[in-house]
């Protein structure tokens, strides 16, 4: 599983570096912020305009301030890794569309940072020998290119669109961005059974199950005879959901890097 090189190196930075986060959180006012949180989980957000209006608006100043090093999601981790389903800590968006799904799906697909992580991808494949039927050389890194970029392809359109679609589920990550490394990060990893609907209820995940067993099957087409087996589908099936929970993972604590190591500078 080569992908774990990438998602363990930034887990171990996000452990670190999370601790001080909840140091931070010291104000009346950022103690009643976590309160509300506690009530509802972020995939179930409630309406974007105040429910107090008796109350005087928040100061612009922190709230713009919270909000640029806090639980702010990039389009891409490390400018090489898409990231254009998270969304943001407090983010409120509209129920989304299936237009949207599938602009998701092309974006997590085709952008440029997908080609480059692909590419990173495949040469870590390579490396290890993990096909030894693509054999060595630049002919096999091509091999491997277009297997990791079919791999890539068939399991955003199965898990961002066309299951979520049917089913009426949102493929978006809702970032917690509150709590401790435990909390968040079982957060994190239960998206993979539970997610939000287009309504904003929740839901079971089914895209994210059967969506990755299907694109395993789809796998078993374009992989050597080797590769083709009952036994070698199912663990790319379990890999593929393994993988997604590190990424959902990574995800959670990427706000927290970015500010903390990197400064927003991606």
């Amino acid at each position: 599983m080569p992908r774990t090189l990438w998602f363990s190196a930034l887990l171990v930075a996000a452990s670190v570096l999370t601790p001080n986060s909840s140091a931070q959180q010291a104000s009346p006012d950022s103690q009643a912020q976590i309160a509300e949180a506690d009530a509802g989980l972020p995939d179930a957000p409630q309406a974007a305009q105040s429910s107090n209006p008796g109350q005087d608006p928040p100061n612009p100043a922190v709230t713009n301030g919270e909000q640029g090093s806090h639980g702010k999601q990039t389009k891409r981790i490390l400018g090489i890794i898409p990231n254009f389903r998270s969304v943001s800590v407090d983010e409120k968006l509209p129920p989304i569309a299936t237009h949207d799904k599938f602009k998701l799906m092309l974006e997590d697909s085709f952008d440029y940072s997908s080609f480059i992580y692909v590419g990173i991808l495949s040469g870590i494949s390579q490396a290890e020998g993990s096909y030894p039927e693509f054999r060595s050389g630049a002919p096999a890194y091509a091999r491997y290119y277009w297997h990791s970029f079919a791999d890539t392809l068939d399991g955003n359109l199965m898990t961002e669109f066309l299951y979520p679609v049917v089913t009426r589920e949102d493929p978006r990550y809702y970032t917690m961005g509150r709590g401790g490394f435990a909390k968040r990060t079982g957060y994190s990893f239960s998206r993979l059974l539970i997610t939000r609907s287009n309504r904003g209820g929740r839901t079971p995940n089914f895209s994210e199950i059967v969506g990755n067993g299907s694109a395993a099957g789809i796998a078993s087409f374009y992989y050597p005879s080797p590769e083709r087996t009952w036994t070698k589908t199912g663990q790319r099936w379990v890999t593929q959901v393994a993988l997604d929970g590190f990424a959902n993972l990574i995800k959670e604590f990427w706000p927290d890097v970015n500010s903390r190591l990197f400064h927003n500078h991606y």
